[in-house]
């Protein structure tokens, strides 16, 4: 049965691991402006990978009820024929991409299962297992999704990947100027910002390569925001300014829609600066 929609009126996005959390938030943001939303993770109304609340269809219904078009497709991001089965099915459907937000990440089922000292211990007391999730469920995730991407966002000249990542203080990343990391702290420890810095070595590569087609690769780098991970550990945590989900969709959103986006191609964005150049209100 052939995806609902249309081939020209609206824009088409495809967000991973957007069940909860900012993925969620974003392509409910997209929906708002009208968009075509591909909603893809694992977690579904008939099997649920943890215990938090979401599904594909519960995003893909809150990208409808806001205004746009959202299509659940359930997809595990470590299975690379999953992955090319729904690049494929948005290329019958239409033909091409507007945008990719490579949101989906391995690492957290054991914090999200409630193992908060073990996020936290030093290196030589994390499992080996954590470094290993981060780097198949997240980086090669992201890696594995714009390559398959990639053929459907030069299709779409003006089109957007972006690399949903972190600026961890110390590992010698910053989003925008020189020394403003957008999040404090550095959880995970090693494991985790070696992650990161790989997925912002991703955007930047993947922006030399896109160019000349001009399609557009960004990391964007977020504060603390009120996940349902991070709300479960809020008595841990200095929350005051911290973003929203809904609020990263919209400075998401915006950046998709900016003109000068080649510009900005081979970046990090922390979501602070994007909500300052669009005027944008993150926290809420």
């Amino acid at each position: 049965m052939p995806d609902p929609g249309d081939r020209g009126e609206r824009r088409v996005a495809w967000v991973t691991g957007a069940s909860r959390g900012i993925g969620r938030g974003v392509a409910a943001a997209l929906g708002g402006a009208g968009w075509t939303v591909y909603v893809t993770a694992r977690s579904t109304a008939a099997a649920r990978t943890t215990g938090l609340p979401g599904t594909v269809e519960d995003c893909a219904a809150a990208v409808t009820a806001a205004g746009g078009l959202g299509v659940p497709v359930p997809c595990d991001h470590r299975d690379d024929t999953a992955v090319t089965a729904v690049a494929a099915r948005i290329a019958a459907a239409h033909g091409r991409l507007d945008l990719l937000v490579n949101n989906a990440w391995g690492g957290y089922e054991r914090l999200a299962a409630g193992a908060w000292d073990e996020w936290n211990a030093p290196m030589w007391q994390q499992p080996v297992e954590l470094f290993d999730a981060m780097f198949a469920s997240g980086v090669r995730a992201h890696y594995v999704a714009l390559a398959r991407s990639a053929p459907l966002l030069i299709a779409a000249p003006g089109s957007l990947a972006v690399t949903v990542s972190m600026a961890i203080p110390g590992s010698g990343q910053h989003a925008g100027a020189p020394g403003a990391p957008s999040a404090p702290g550095a959880p995970g420890g090693p494991a985790y910002a070696m992650a990161k810095a790989a997925d912002d070595r991703l955007a930047q590569a993947a922006a030399a390569q896109l160019r000349e087609h001009r399609v557009a690769s960004v990391a964007v780098h977020p504060g603390w925001v009120r996940t349902e991970t991070v709300l479960r550990y809020a008595e841990h945590l200095d929350l005051n300014g911290s973003q929203s989900p809904a609020g990263v969709g919209r400075a998401i959103t915006a950046l998709a829609a900016d003109p000068q986006l080649m510009t900005l191609t081979g970046r990090a964005l922390a979501v602070a600066e994007l909500a300052s150049r669009y005027g944008i209100d993150v926290t809420a």
